[in-house]
């Protein structure tokens, strides 16, 4: 399928179990792949989104949450499963970060992916918020 990425895309995902659930509205379609200790254990690729263009459909009462170094990042995880399917994000605390891999179906490719050095968090945080 060959999609237009000018135009804003509905997707919807969740964890493995299904216990969470949500939707998204995508204007951009690009995300970043990250090498930090935590982003590269999970495979977790960042869709950076403003808090309005995600709704939870389900699971809010299973989510639990896991902060670590600065403590400013809120890092959801299913209670039951495990899956990261996405958090509030240290670069932007007013919005959500979404895993492109959470989202349902094969739709990966409908994005571009952007390497980020998050090992070197501090000198190159300026690449995300620009």
């Amino acid at each position: 399928m060959t999609i237009n990425i000018s135009e804003p895309m509905i997707y919807e995902g969740g964890c493995h179990c299904s216990a969470v659930r949500f939707r998204v509205v995508v204007k951009q379609h690009k995300v970043d792949d990250c090498n930090c200790s935590i982003c590269r254990k999970k495979g977790f690729l960042h869709l950076i989104i403003p808090k309005e263009q995600f709704t939870l459909l389900q699971g809010e009462n299973k989510l639990i949450t896991y902060q670590f170094n600065t403590g400013v990042a809120q890092h959801k995880f299913c209670s039951i499963c495990g899956i990261h399917s996405f958090y509030i994000p240290r670069s932007h605390p007013d919005c959500i970060d979404v895993n492109v891999r959470c989202l349902d179906g094969d739709v990966i490719s409908n994005f571009e992916v952007v390497p980020f050095d998050g090992m070197n968090w501090e000198a190159n945080i300026h690449k995300l918020i620009n």
